[in-house]
């Protein structure tokens, strides 16, 4: 009897334990999506409420989608290597870079050596993804139909521009398609073509409280992204996740943002965490060796199969791919093999990524950097105990001083090598200077806080290029001696019109045509507004449309010697007499053949229009748009606003890139913050969200923004759990 009544007890644990599972994916979805909690405010900001981690993940990812699928699975086909399915065989060597560096299979192994928490994760960014696609039939997505756990280990860290763009996709494509390099004419065109276009980078900036109003240290964080690169989010669980700031679409990580008790803002760094090694490659029996020391080393040799669209159909092609112990083989330098090294551990970045967003207070924020895969960044950042530091990159190899990593180095010499990682404390790190605040504009950090910076002997020659930018020159000069910020007035020191960049360039212009007897009368007037000019940004100011076409034309025909970078380019040809009568001439043929008239105030030129929810926008000057004041980061804007595209026929300025998600944050016994974004959250044009910030942006009127509940609640206009939105 017993014996029975134990059997019976069993049988209806295990129906109870079948009832309480759901057994269905679909099921399992719901069950997910019942212990998450969406509000909208009135903004269409995402607020996500989970009951663990992971619930919040899914809630995340779910409201991304709604906000953007798009943007979502456009960042996986380019990070996972399946860019030319979509866009055709020119895309074809993105794949491949992405490839060599880590294939799928390669992407399914680190998921599961993850620890359990990361794999929970991972998890539930697919587990979202698909049940928003699941609850959302009308969605046809481009090409991912079903996201997998595998899939941020490509994708681990959030900045724009990550270490594997740096790789040419042209260098790639002449080394897997004939062996060959890519001639040093081509090289410098590209080159030229890079400095032309408007500048990607950020502006970061703490401030102690010594220097505020309040007592309380203050963080801006000035991202400058391609627009609608990052949405505003703001992610909860009870597991002691509560951040808010910027996502990049399709991750699960707030990568520049701040929770109750810390700040973080990225800026690109200027570090060195890539080398090129060149290869002694040898065949040897058939087999391909390279030289390393007195030894020969077997080349690893793979194949790679990719798809692509053609006007026939889907088609394939096969590529070999070569690696060393340095890296995959990418290019050729000098007639050789070249490995390019970088840091490539998906895994930990992941760690860090999520970690950085639950850290409370400096020391854990200190230990969460001794990770070290931060690679591309700088962090500025600022906390509720009053802190503020700025540490200048977070992964960086140890090398022989004795070579020059500026260039491809001789990777069958062993002391080339990369000897480990510097620690955080051997990194450039500045804590709480005495002056009360730092700044990186992409800039030197030997300049960040004044005689209080770092001393440029004490490192290496690679921790860091000793290069000053306009942006950084304009931010000391606003910073040193200033006092009593509020957050209001640090968002208008944010926006100081001033271009310091014109004020080297336009003197020489003005100079060399007062010094002429024989004086242009075409450029007479336009010279006299710029001799009245005092180099302010405005949408009035029509010296400021000449000094921009201007500039740029320059960047376009201006000569100058090797080796001078952006800012030293345009003192130099403020300096130099020969080329500005003639230079000015063509900008003022230019301006009057587009629109007419030189005489165009700035907001007239420069605009803000988006018309549609893709990726990369069409512009037509006859459809509406809205006049910005801001101006391109190249002239030292703070407030950068440029364009790295155009539509053919769009005669005005659209911008593209720059202030796009953008905070400032004041730390204390609460938090308070201010945001705003280019445009708006939503990528849909139906939406209420797809524009409703933009005029707010250009009249720097930023929103506040809801981080405790009871903020949330007061403005808040949808309330709902994923896949129940009415």
């Amino acid at each position: 009897m017993n014996r029975y009544i134990i059997l019976l007890l069993s049988a209806l644990i295990l129906t109870s334990c079948a009832i309480e599972q759901p057994n269905t994916e679909i099921e399992r979805w719901k069950e997910q999506a019942s212990n998450v909690e969406i509000i909208r405010d009135d903004f269409g900001v995402p607020h996500i409420y989970g009951k663990t981690d992971a619930d919040a993940i899914f809630g995340l990812l779910y409201a991304q989608c709604e906000d953007d699928f798009n943007r979502v699975e456009q960042n996986y086909i380019w990070a996972t290597g399946r860019l030319a399915e979509v866009e055709g065989e020119e895309a074809l060597y993105s794949d491949l870079r992405a490839k060599l560096f880590m294939t799928e299979d390669e992407a399914k192994a680190n998921y599961e050596k993850s620890p359990d928490w990361l794999k929970k994760l991972c998890d539930a960014f697919a587990d979202g993804v698909n049940y928003y696609l699941h609850t959302h039939p009308e969605v046809k997505p481009k090409l991912l139909t079903r996201f997998e756990p595998w899939m941020p280990m490509y994708f681990s860290e959030g900045s724009i521009g990550g270490d594997i763009e740096r790789i040419r996709t042209s260098e790639i494509k002449a080394f897997y398609e004939g062996n060959m390099e890519i001639p040093e004419s081509e090289i410098k065109a590209i080159e030229k073509e890079e400095e032309m276009v408007e500048p990607q980078g950020s502006n970061g900036i703490a401030i102690s409280g010594s220097l505020t109003q309040s007592g309380n240290a203050m963080l801006l964080i000035n991202p400058h992204t391609s627009f609608y690169f990052r949405g505003e989010v703001h992610v909860v669980s009870e597991e002691g996740l509560n951040a808010y700031g910027a996502v990049t679409w399709g991750q699960f990580f707030v990568y520049q943002g701040f929770n109750e008790k810390t700040g973080w803002m990225h800026t690109s760094t200027y570090t060195d965490v890539m080398d090129e090694f060149k290869e002694n490659i040898t065949n040897l029996d058939g087999n391909i060796v390279y030289q390393y020391g007195e030894e020969l080393r077997p080349v690893e040799v793979s194949k790679i199969t990719l798809t692509y669209k053609s006007d026939e159909g889907l088609k394939e092609k096969t590529f070999p791919a070569y690696r060393t112990h340095h890296g995959p083989i990418t290019h050729m330098e000098d007639g050789m093999w070249t490995a390019s090294a970088m840091m490539w551990e998906p895994i930990k970045a992941l760690e860090q990524s999520f970690v950085r967003t639950k850290k409370e207070g400096y020391n854990g924020f200190r230990e969460m950097m001794d990770i070290r895969t931060n690679s591309s960044n700088n962090t500025v950042y600022a906390d509720a105990e009053g802190n503020i530091a700025y540490f200048h990159g977070n992964f960086v190899p140890k090398r022989d001083v004795n070579f020059d990593y500026a260039e491809p180095v001789e990777g069958w010499n062993p002391k080339t090598d990369w000897q480990g990682l510097h620690t955080v404390d051997e990194n450039i790190l500045v804590l709480n200077p005495e002056n009360g605040w730092i700044q990186n504009c992409n800039s030197t950090p030997y300049t960040s806080a004044l005689e209080f910076s770092p001393k440029k002997e004490d490192y290496p020659y690679y921790m860091s290029r000793d290069q000053e930018n306009f942006r950084g020159v304009h931010a000391i000069g606003l910073l040193k001696g200033r006092s009593g910020y509020t957050l209001d007035s640090l968002i208008q020191l944010a926006h100081d019109p001033y271009l310091p960049a014109f004020e080297a360039l336009i003197p020489g212009l003005i100079k060399a045509y007062n010094s002429h007897d024989d004086k242009n009368p075409k450029l007479r007037e336009a010279i006299e507004v710029l001799q009245k000019w005092d180099y302010k940004t405005s949408k009035q100011s029509v010296a400021m449309t000449l000094a921009h076409f201007y500039g740029t034309r320059y960047y376009q025909e201006g000569r100058y010697p090797d080796g001078l970078n952006a800012m030293e380019r345009i003192i130099y040809w403020g300096t130099q007499p020969g080329e500005q009568l003639k230079i000015f001439e063509k900008t003022i043929d230019q301006l009057t053949a587009d629109f007419g008239t030189w005489k165009m105030p700035w907001g007239e030129v420069n605009r803000y229009q988006r018309l549609t929810g893709d990726i990369r926008q069409n512009f037509d000057d006859d459809k509406p748009s809205i006049p910005i004041g801001f101006a391109s980061g190249s002239w030292g804007a703070l407030a950068a606003y440029g364009a790295r595209y155009t539509t053919e026929g769009a005669k005005k300025i659209y911008g593209t890139r720059g202030n796009s998600f953008v905070a400032a944050v004041e730390f204390g016994e609460t938090v308070k913050a201010k945001t705003i974004l280019a445009g708006g959250q939503s990528g849909d044009p139906d939406s209420p969200h797809f524009d409703d910030q933009i005029q707010k942006y250009a009249d720097v009127e930023w929103k506040d923004a809801a981080f405790y509940r009871e903020d949330v609640l007061k403005r808040a206009k949808e309330t709902y759990k994923p896949g129940m939105r009415k």
